[in-house]
């Protein structure tokens, strides 16, 4: 029997998000649209009025306000193409919202420039002078810490208008990866052919079956390896992009570039890879147990996710999965979980359930002032019970920075990011450990959460290791190829995994489906956001009212200081080496516990 995808309109309404939350239809998104266009233009009436501060805060409220709506726009198509990025008149609606967020940054893209041409000093009486103008200060005091990389305003309007062109490489890697790329059909261990689909490889890959495993990742990958040389074009090219806006905007490098806007010294980047080198013995010593454990002569990469002992049936209906994140969440006060329950159940936040061109994978997006977004593809296991924790983290972030923020810090850091997600992700596999009723379950649940540990922090930050190194190659002029690529990705998870862990003729290709490094050098903060998570974690399961206080107050806290301030002010120094050490420390003792039952 042949098992294919289902169909969107196969799904209940129940399990999907509601976009009428945003627009009650397509149509009303559309009149809205031709509406921006004439809001972005009247923004243009303030270049060149602002040299007193009531202009700035007349200017930068009016900015706020476009900057609301255009958003909202920007999401809602995007979310439409999410539904089934092979829809025509999806692509369509992503290409007009693309071009109108286009418009704004270059609309808009005179503001900063022209407020500093105002001196320091006059910014400052300005501040203390002018009505409404004191929300404002972190944002004008952060600007005058990028003066030195800000342009003319020619300039700045200049590579604003690059923007959409800037993001056709990624554009193009999310059409083939989502839409075109089809991974073909396997036999799952009950001899039905099914379609092998992104979700669904990772449940084939947690198969007991070695043949399905072996099936599932030899043809996932042999789909990206059909399309290596395009796949390495588009990296080269997103990487010149890099190179590009970094060396126009003044910066040493693009690394220097990606740090510079959430204010984090370089030292964080490196001492996060440094810190981790010296735990990666127990990296190599987890990965010898486990290929002990399993009984086999060769330990491959598609061995790398099956559960260690038998019998264990982990499936979770996504209702139970709703039941369970509550009621482990618990900790994180009434407030908090009647919120997030609200959101799960009949708020219309989840689309639940993988259908016939649904983007992969899943996230979590949201605008200022609505509600946020989850796609999910939930297949009804354990790992993506986890899934929808972690989205619930950033949606509970987003909830409670742009409920308590002004628009301007509504929004969380990128810094920030995956510190609220892991949080929750933390405190629920705690959760399932207390509730271990057996030594089988226990080992289950903690081979999970060191998997949990090596994806989060080890793989990230070996993937944050590879984002420098084949940026500092294109910096240099070197050859970019898909062999010299595969050759740094090889060496690295050689080093990374050690020598336990075979290497597979797709092994130098890993970095080819990970969409992340479009972002550029956004992984490394899954694992600085999981070090501070660990600490939050810790502090608000003391039960101290003070310390979840602590925490909601981080929460609550946006973008309205520098991320690395507001998360000391909270309790959680990510200065200091200290908080990954910490973190690295908990890893290195739950492999000595599971080592101690096996």
């Amino acid at each position: 029997m042949e098992i294919k995808q289902k169909q969107r309109h196969e799904i209940a309404e129940e399990y999907k998000w509601k976009l009428e939350d945003l627009y009650a239809t397509a149509d009303d998104w559309r009149r809205e649209c031709d509406l921006l266009e004439g809001k972005i233009e009247a923004l243009q009436d303030f270049k060149g009025e602002l040299n007193s501060g009531q202009a700035i805060f007349d200017c930068l409220e009016a900015d706020m306000a476009l900057c609301e709506l255009v958003e909202r726009a920007y999401m809602y198509a995007n979310l439409k193409q999410s539904e089934n990025t092979a829809l025509a008149e999806s692509q369509a609606m992503a290409e007009i919202a693309e071009g109108i967020y286009s418009d704004y940054e270059e609309a808009s893209a005179f503001i900063a420039p022209e407020i500093l041409q105002n001196s320091e000093e006059a910014l400052r009486n300005f501040i203390k002078t002018t009505s409404g103008l004191g929300i404002y200060e972190h944002y004008i005091n952060n600007l005058l810490r990028q003066k030195p990389h800000t342009l003319s305003i020619e300039m700045e309007e200049l590579l604003a208008s690059a923007g959409e062109m800037s993001q056709a490489a990624a554009n193009a890697f999310e059409f083939l990866n989502d839409a075109d790329l089809k991974y073909g059909t396997i036999i799952d261990e009950d001899g039905n052919e099914v379609e092998l689909t992104d979700g669904r490889a990772g449940t084939f890959l947690c198969s007991k079956d070695r043949r399905v495993r072996k099936d599932a990742y030899e043809k996932t990958m042999a789909a990206y390896a059909a399309h290596i040389n395009t796949i390495a074009s588009l990296r080269n090219s997103d990487i010149k992009k890099d190179i590009f806006f970094a060396k126009a905007r003044n910066h040493k490098s693009t690394l220097d570039a990606a740090l510079f806007d959430s204010n984090i010294p370089k030292e964080v980047y490196e001492n996060l890879i440094s810190t981790v080198h010296e735990f990666l013995p127990v990296v190599h010593r987890y990965n010898a147990l486990r290929k002990r454990v399993l009984g086999l002569d060769e330990y491959q990469p598609y061995d790398s996710d099956v559960p260690l002992v038998d019998g264990i049936e982990l499936k979770i209906p996504y209702d139970k999965a709703r039941e369970m994140v509550a009621e482990a969440l618990a900790p994180l006060g009434d407030e908090y979980l009647r919120i997030m329950c609200d959101g799960m159940n009949g708020g219309g936040w989840i689309d639940v359930y993988e259908t016939e061109g649904k983007t992969s994978g899943g996230f979590q997006w949201s605008a200022p002032r609505n509600h946020p977004y989850i796609l999910l593809n939930y297949a009804d296991n354990y790992e993506d019970m986890f899934t929808l924790a972690h989205e619930l983290g950033h949606a509970m972030h987003h909830h409670y920075a742009d409920s308590n923020q002004p628009l301007v810090y509504a929004d969380y850091t990128t810094f920030s990011a995956e510190i609220a997600s892991t949080v929750n992700e933390t405190i629920m596999i705690e959760y399932m450990l207390k509730k271990a009723e057996d030594k089988n379950t226990k080992i289950h649940i903690l081979t999970e959460y060191i998997h949990q540990f090596t994806y989060t922090v080890f793989c990230q930050v070996m993937f944050a290791e590879f984002e420098m190194l084949t940026h500092r190659m294109a910096e240099e002029g070197e050859p970019f190829t898909p062999e010299s690529i595969g050759e740094v990705y090889l060496d690295l998870r050689n080093k990374y995994e050690g020598p336990a862990l075979e290497v597979h003729e797709y092994t130098a290709m890993g970095w080819s489906d990970v969409p992340h490094f479009f972002e550029a050098f956004y992984v490394y903060q899954y694992a600085t956001g999981y070090a501070a998570a660990i600490a939050f974690a810790k502090r608000i399961k003391s039960g101290d009212p003070q310390m979840l206080a602590d925490y909601l107050d981080f929460l609550k806290a946006g973008s309205s200081g520098y991320t690395i301030d507001i998360l000391k002010k909270a309790g959680v120094d990510m200065s200091s080496p200290a908080p990954i050490r910490e973190a690295l420390e908990v890893f290195e003792n739950l492999v000595a516990e599971l080592e101690s039952l096996i």
